[in-house]
């Protein structure tokens, strides 16, 4: 299926790494010139060499902090004008979830980590939102795609939950309000996502745990219903489509690419 997506223009904030780049590397490939963000430089321009390397797209690197308006507003402004537009927007700048060990319980949740998780994901996807709809609705097109989690819909992680619901929300808001001027606005829920981090993180809990890599993997994996841990290249195949043109039939809904999370019925 061709997406309709050569020649169109993206910003992917938290492009260095994980998820983001993912997304990222696969817009490259059907013709997107990429505006990848985040707060380190060298991991920026490490990311950018490499899927410019790869795609022969235009991939241009943005230092910022999406917990500050100033930097957001610069951030879209650099990719405006070297672009010219800017089509399409992935939020994927966050703090990683659901791979560290067990989260804080009501007793030691404070104030400043729930007000962190809230400023980096939900208030830096209200500012970059922000920011680009004027540049799309003056294009009377675009595409804005929040990354969030399936801690969305299960409880044990209190901070993790309150975050992604908040992005859900978010994204319904959005996409009624866009929506006339062409502009759709999805979520997506991935689950535990293999990236760059994961190896670390398995063998973290495999040495707490006194379990084999193998049976750690296999633990993480029984979960879905496929029975194994979802890629993050697969996460960026579905971004990808719902950043094209065909995509226009889904608009405000919440899209869960965890590979099947077993008991529940979601409707």
């Amino acid at each position: 299926m061709d997406l309709r997506l050569h020649g169109k223009t993206a910003i992917v904030s938290g492009g260095s790494k994980g998820i983001g780049k993912a997304v990222a590397r696969q817009l490259a490939r059907e013709g997107v010139d990429v505006a990848i963000a985040a707060r380190n430089m060298a991991a920026l321009n490490a990311a950018a060499t490499e899927i410019a390397n790869e795609t022969g797209r235009r991939i241009l690197s943005i230092e910022t902090d999406t917990t500050s308006d100033d930097k957001v507003r610069e951030m879209v402004a650099i990719a405006a004008a070297a672009f010219g537009r800017v089509d399409i927007l992935v939020n994927a700048a966050a703090n990683p979830g659901g791979q560290s060990g067990k989260p804080p319980g009501l007793a030691d949740l404070t104030y400043e980590l729930v007000m962190n998780e809230m400023n980096t994901k939900v208030m830096g996807y209200i500012r970059t939102a922000r920011e680009v709809a004027p540049l799309m609705k003056s294009n009377g097109w675009g595409r804005i795609i929040n990354i969030s989690g399936l801690a969305a819909r299960t409880t044990g992680n209190i901070a993790g939950s309150v975050r992604n619901v908040s992005v859900a929300a978010l994204s319904k808001n959005l996409a009624d309000e866009l929506g006339p001027f062409g502009i759709n606005v999805t979520c997506v829920h991935p689950a535990t996502t293999r990236t760059e981090n994961t190896p670390g993180v398995m063998e973290r809990m495999a040495a707490a745990q006194k379990l084999s890599i193998k049976e750690v993997e296999k633990m993480m994996g029984a979960k879905t219903s496929l029975g194994r841990i979802i890629d993050a290249e697969e996460v960026a195949d579905v971004v990808a489509f719902l950043a094209s043109p065909r995509s226009v039939a889904i608009n405000g809904d919440a899209v869960a690419v965890g590979g099947g999370i077993k008991g529940s019925i979601y409707y």
